[in-house]
């Protein structure tokens, strides 16, 4: 009979330890598969305001003293854009496009035929509509990073991620960091 007992508490032993590790395997898999689902979220959303730029330069074109080194910066932004590749230089070619196309709207303003235009006005709400998706979805992917990150620097999960083969996601750094400075007021 104590054999029995003895069996037994062996038997449960090794289920409740075993469970531990699936959960906590499953866990960092999901919180990966989490992470990727929230970048692929991005480059998606990155590559729809990529498609409609050409529309964009082609209506602003029409304007024929538009400024040209405007449209040129918004051309070289959207081909470093494109080629791109991590989260850094995505991010770094993100900030520069966004920033070009922000420039491209403004000098766009000094051209009331323009931006009469329905086209262009539609674009730019389009435009206007990705850049909001973007952002939730630029936020969605970091906290998706930090929920993967601390559980990977926290305790029981930290001891399954090379069993997992789950690494650290590097954050998506701010497109312009340049908006965190405040304005400079002169009077």
């Amino acid at each position: 009979m104590g054999a029995l007992v003895a069996i037994l508490i062996v038997v449960v032993l090794v289920l409740v330890v075993g469970g531990f590790v699936v959960t906590q395997f499953n866990k960092l898999r999901r919180l990966d598969v989490t992470a990727q689902g929230a970048w692929a979220g991005i480059d998606t959303l990155l590559a729809k305001r990529a498609d409609l730029v050409p529309n964009l330069v082609s209506t602003v074109a029409g304007a024929a003293d538009f400024e040209r080194g405007t449209m040129e910066d918004v051309t070289k932004a959207r081909a470093a854009a494109a080629g791109a590749s991590g989260v850094s230089q995505t991010a770094a070619a993100d900030g520069a496009l966004t920033a070009a196309l922000g420039r491209l709207f403004a000098v766009a303003e000094a051209y009331p035929q323009l931006t009469a235009t329905a086209g262009f006005r539609d674009l730019q709400a389009q435009l206007t509509g990705v850049e909001g998706e973007l952002q939730f979805a630029r936020q969605y992917y970091n906290d998706s990073v930090v929920t993967l990150n601390t559980a990977l620097r926290t305790i029981p999960s930290m001891w399954f991620a090379g069993m997992t083969n789950v690494h650290e996601r590097e954050m998506y750094a701010e497109p312009d960091a340049g908006r965190r400075a405040a304005p400079t007021v002169e009077f």
